[in-house]
């Protein structure tokens, strides 16, 4: 512990308590007392229930009774310590309700107008504040080295989280932070297969746990390391999972254990568990692994018991153990295969492998115009290689929940045809390469096993594809975790703890998920039996079963994917040529990762039912420039991977009419266009619908053609809005595409930059990322990336912050001292626009390396746009492709909607303008966006009371409070 502590010494049980008291009344909470019979003590925290004020520094106090201590005599002297606080009135109002004496130091002899001085029980004096101390403080009391020592033993509680009831961390965190009531002992464990991610929920339930008042417990190997007990299971505290958020795999281990399976193996665990005093278990693992801890709870009353009857534990060892084994599970899996939970940890770090590996690949399909068979893992569940497929844009992909052929009408059993058709006709479009995807468990509608060689050679032998296998096996599992499951691990993490707390011998084992963007809980085997049902279903050839049974977007991605993919195959729906439409699609704003993924989608879907897409280039300067002609099918290939905008894009935005509410600020606009001349355009290309991809401009430049509808009747069209930035500062949606590109560059650069920290020992970065006025990037990226701290427009920077953060690093790297001279490199994440011209990235550094007394060192990193750049995730990519598909949807939808009520008002101006399609329904100009699991579109206008114009972002961001979780983690003593 770095914290100054206050070490005192009473004579007595009675003066102790006393003191417990005392201190009690200043704020101290109570976070443990000596275990040791004979030899009474306390250990007390200064805790507030907010910080608008902090502690500085923060103090604890070691009480302890030596019989010949004596109380000092109260005098006059210099105070022996001095305390910060919120309210010293409500000091004075607890200290007369107790009959504590103290006195007012008058306002010439202290920092504030009502310091107060008590004597404690022991006879010490104390300075109690509201004002902190200068600039900064920091240090440590000599005779505090011993008392931290001692200290450490005990359970280290700074601060504490819990979740609402409904567990609701990423869609609208605002973690509330209080001790635990009770001191629970968590094992925590990882176990069967190994998925990247299972590292960071170990990092983020031992913290939480720490700062939550319980102790936790690390079990190597799995349940083999339950089973042996020893020293495979051993108390963890804050630094052992230092540097485990970015490491792949499970630094604790996991292992096979077949004796688990059997009564006489969890004998031994249990008997392991009482050893240990451990009265809840953290599992992260997959069906069998949970399955496994249920069973465990269902049989621990007997188990204990048992062990009670033979002697091998005593009553009084077991006294406080016997009714309840709390079990929570989490859900690590590469497969993405539990039910009840719409992603698992690790699923898309093993989808980021698969892509990069299949990226690979294509640059060498296209050079010898080979085609290649992917095998991807999968046994039971496809979703691996449905995304996959998605991602990089696969001829073909093999799954076991729907087997091939898609068209049975026309191909009975004969999937190898169906697919040698699909994949020739590419051929004979022009297409060099060709990928197929194969999941290890794909298998025919006779329940046969499709293999990857057999795949080969009906390419080789239908087509005269020179064809190669290729099987990534293992690879898929490792490597680094992706931010998003280094978020999704950190965010489950701290709800396990707060599942542990709220259990009861009543309540059935919880399954800690994810359900449209929420963390949630559900029964454990309830989840478990859901799973099975998929395998059973398949077995059973109910294969419309077995894909329902999957998260709610499996089915639809599939649909959308051989819709998107299969020109003219049976996703084909073209529809009859009096409805189809002419959509523009166009880019604006800044380039995103994403952008060209959602474009070929939408150009595909448009090409297969007939409509005509047109591409707009360059943004709405090339629309007054003529730059508009049709896409065809082939010149789409490749563009899923590709990043920045090939459509081109910039900040040319639509000039505002005089009397307009949407004030659009010149900073982020490059150049203004003429209304006219953009409906002009529109109707010279007979554009009946637009679709527009871009940022913060499109969504301003969408609202400004919908409000002048009224004067320009060519923007009386359907359009759609699909935010892709990656500030995610568009209102309407959780995500915008891009974003998550973004944030891989930015917890790959910090993890960089932290290991060259770590070598250089001592040293701090403060990173400058991208986002405008938008603190999404910082604050996830701080979350994902082990930060520190974030410092981001939407919140208060100023002096106080920056004194608060040199105290806290200064403490840190104290600590670090204290354990052995191993320092930690570390990052501060500050968003460009945060108060750019007082506290820029070079000022903070310099203050910080001003104010670090020479206990550290600190540097810049300016990430600038990298972030903007690079292949666009798997995420972007299949998030991409999911709303391109709704926007099409969407926009066939509302034309249909106009021309069966076109004899409605309008009409005549429609015909006066030669438009077969004409619109003034607020309703028909949106923003498709994701909320929660849900894709929704709401209307561009009504959006606007979200809106800050002028700040450019919306208001009520549902990621705000994750911003306290990235400062509890980073072992802050008090937040803000």
């Amino acid at each position: 512990m770095s914290s100054p502590t206050h070490a005192v010494s009473v004579p007595s049980r009675e003066a102790l308590d006393s003191c417990i008291k005392f201190y009690s009344d200043l704020g101290f909470k109570l976070v443990s007392v000596s275990p040791e019979p004979g030899i009474p003590g306390a250990f007390m925290r200064l805790a507030l229930s907010s910080a608008a004020t902090p502690v500085l520094p923060p103090m604890a106090v070691d009480i302890s009774v030596a019989p010949n201590a004596a109380a000092q005599a109260p005098s006059h002297a210099d105070v022996a310590v001095s305390l910060v606080v919120e309210d010293v009135e409500a000091v004075k109002k607890a200290l007369s309700k107790s009959s504590v004496p103290f006195t007012v130091r008058p306002a010439s002899q202290s920092p504030s107008p009502d310091a107060v001085i008590a004597t404690d029980p022991a006879g010490n004096k104390l300075l109690i504040t509201e004002v902190p101390p200068a600039f900064r403080s920091h240090g440590t009391p000599a005779s505090a080295a011993a008392a931290d020592a001692s200290a450490r033993s005990l359970p280290d509680l700074r601060l504490s989280t819990s979740v609402a009831p409904a567990p609701s961390l990423p869609s609208g965190v605002h973690p509330t932070f209080s001790r635990s009531k009770t001191q629970k002992r968590i094992g925590i464990l990882t176990s069967g297969g190994d998925s990247s991610g299972m590292n960071a929920s170990v990092r983020a339930i031992t913290r939480v746990a720490l700062q939550r008042g319980c102790i936790p417990f690390a079990i190597y190997e799995g349940y083999q390391g339950l089973v042996d007990g020893g020293d495979k299971i051993k108390q963890f505290g804050w630094e052992n999972v230092r540097g485990y958020l970015a490491v792949g795999g499970t630094t604790i281990g996991t292992a096979r254990c077949v004796p688990f399976r059997t009564r006489e193996g969890r004998l031994k665990a249990t008997y392991n568990l009482i050893k240990n005093g451990i009265d809840a278990l953290v599992i992260v693992g997959g069906d069998g692994s949970l399955t496994g801890a249920d069973i465990l709870r269902a049989e621990w009353t007997g188990l204990v018991d048992e062990l009670v009857a033979t002697g091998r534990v005593t009553k009084a060892e077991c006294a406080h153990l016997r009714e309840d084994l709390a079990i929570v599970g989490l859900v690590g899996s590469i497969d993405n295969d539990m039910s009840a939970t719409d992603i698992t940890i690790g699923a898309v770090t093993s989808l980021h492998r698969i892509c990069e590996s299949v990226d690979s690949l294509t640059s060498t399909a296209q050079s010898h115009q080979r085609a290649f068979v992917v095998e991807v893992m999968g046994r039971h569940c496809g979703w691996l290689g449905l995304m996959a497929g998605i991602a990089v844009g696969a001829d073909w992909v093999c799954l076991p929940e729907r087997p091939p052929p898609l068209n049975q009408e026309k191909y009975g059993d004969d999937w190898g045809q169906e697919m040698a058709d699909i994949v020739g006709q590419y051929r004979t479009m022009g297409s060099r390469k060709s990928i197929i995807i194969v999941c290890e468990g794909a298998i025919d509608r006779n329940l046969k096993p499709i293999k990857p060689d057999e795949v080969k050679k009906v390419l080789e032998d239908k087509l005269g594809l020179d064809t190669r296998v290729t099987t990534l096996g293992h690879v898929q599992r490792g490597g680094s975790p992706c931010a998003f499951d280094r978020y999704l691990a950190t965010v489950q993490g701290v709800e396990a703890v707060e599942a542990v707390l709220r259990s009861t011998r009543d309540t059935p084992a919880p399954m800690i998920g994810m359900s449209q963007n929420m963390v949630i809980s559900v029964p454990l085997m309830d989840a478990v039996k859901l799973t099975h049902s998929v395998a059973e279903a398949i077995s059973r050839r109910d294969f419309k079963l077995a894909m329902d049974l999957r998260d709610p977007d499996f089915t639809s991605a599939f649909d959308t994917y051989i819709e998107s993919t299969l020109l003219g195959g049976p996703g084909k729906h073209e529809i009859p040529e009096i409805k189809r439409l002419r959509i523009g699609i166009i880019h604006c704003g800044a380039p995103a990762g994403g952008m060209n993924a959602a474009t070929r989608i939408a150009a595909r879907l448009c090409l297969n039912r007939g409509h005509t897409p047109l591409a707009i280039r360059n943004g709405f300067s090339g629309l007054v420039n003529d730059e508009v002609r049709p896409i065809q099918w082939q010149e789409l290939f490749g563009w899923q991977v590709r990043g920045g905008s090939e459509l081109g894009t910039n900040r040319n935005h639509p000039h505002p009419m005089p009397n307009s509410s949407i004030k659009i600020s010149p900073k982020g606009v490059e150049n203004f266009i003429d209304l006219g001349q953009i409906a002009f355009h529109l109707q010279k290309h007979n554009i009946e619908a637009l679709l527009v991809i871009g940022g913060f401009e499109a969504y301003t430049a969408q609202a400004i053609l919908t409000e002048a509808r009224g004067m320009y009747p060519a923007f009386a069209i359907p359009m759609v809005h699909l935010p892709a930035t990656v500030s995610n500062n568009v209102p309407g949606t959780d995500y915008s595409i891009g974003c998550d590109t973004a944030l891989n560059v930015i917890v790959d650069s910090c993890d960089r930059l932290k290991q060259s920290a770590n070598a250089s020992r001592k040293r701090v970065f403060v990173v400058e990322v991208q986002g405008g006025t938008c603190g999404f990037l910082a604050t996830l990226g701080g979350l994902t990336a082990g930060a520190t701290n974030v410092y981001i427009p939407e919140q208060n920077l100023g002096i106080k912050t920056l004194e608060q953060d040199i105290d806290h690093l200064c403490r840190r790297y104290e600590d670090d001292k204290a354990h052995g001279n191993v320092s930690e490199g570390r990052v501060i994440l500050r968003t460009e626009l945060t108060k750019p011209d007082v506290y820029s990235t070079e000022v903070i550094a310099g203050i910080l390396r001003a104010e670090s007394m020479g206990l550290f060192d600190a540097r810049t990193a300016v990430l600038g746009h990298l972030q903007q750049g690079g292949v666009p995730t798997p995420l972007d990519r299949i998030r991409a492709t999911r709303l391109a598909v709704k926007c099409v949807d969407w926009l066939e939808d509302v034309a249909a909607e106009i021309r069966a009520g076109a004899a409605a008002d309008g009409a005549s101006t429609a015909k006066l303008a030669h438009m077969s399609i004409f619109t003034t329904n607020p309703e028909h100009s949106a923003v498709i966006g994701i909320r929660g699991a849900a894709v929704v579109l709401s209307p561009v206008l009504d959006l606007l009371k979200e809106v800050d114009l002028k700040a450019r972002r919306t208001k009520n961001a549902w990621w705000m409070g994750l911003g306290r979780l990235v400062r509890v983690l980073s072992k802050y003593e008090y937040c803000e």
